[in-house]
């Protein structure tokens, strides 16, 4: 699969395009059968659209393969994400029991992974996922940057969803 992660991550870099181009914050989200290279389903951050806190894009991408199995259980798929998860993704990413997860850009104040909280080094945790940062940072974080620098009238901030 290792030799797909770009391809995958692309997808979920126009996804989090698709998400700026619609006012919310660029963040993309990807699900694949890791024994197929299928994908599964897609994410893109909604908060502001969908008036929900918690329609972050791997939110969105995790209900929608928890549909597309008929079971809540993801086990054996792999979440491409663009952003490092925060700590409410990192919990429903655990409890989903995904195998991997692939992410681009660091996120120094909202991580949970390898920021933060280290959500799957916790060991009361349910599932601990592979983890693997910084496929395609670069783009992913010139996209969050553009996005806040848009936003805020010149400045980069920070990388609230």
């Amino acid at each position: 699969m290792a030799g797909h992660d770009e391809r995958f991550m692309r997808m979920a870099l126009a996804l989090a395009q698709a998400a700026a181009d619609a006012g919310e914050v660029p963040v993309g989200a990807v699900v694949v059968d890791e024994a197929t290279g299928e994908v599964i389903a897609t994410g893109a951050n909604g908060p502001v659209a969908a008036h929900d806190p918690t329609a972050h894009a791997e939110i969105v991408a995790l209900r929608a393969a928890a549909v597309a199995h008929e079971n809540y259980r993801l086990t054996g798929l792999t979440l491409y994400v663009t952003l490092e998860p925060c700590a409410m993704c990192a919990g429903a990413i655990s409890h989903a029991r995904i195998g991997r997860v692939v992410w681009a850009a660091d996120d120094p104040k909202g991580g949970a992974v390898i920021h933060g909280p280290k959500l799957f080094e916790q060991p009361t945790l349910h599932s601990r996922p592979s983890v693997e940062g910084g496929l395609l940072a670069d783009e992913a974080a010139a996209m969050l940057r553009g996005f806040f620098r848009a936003r805020r009238g010149g400045t980069a901030g920070g990388q609230a969803r």
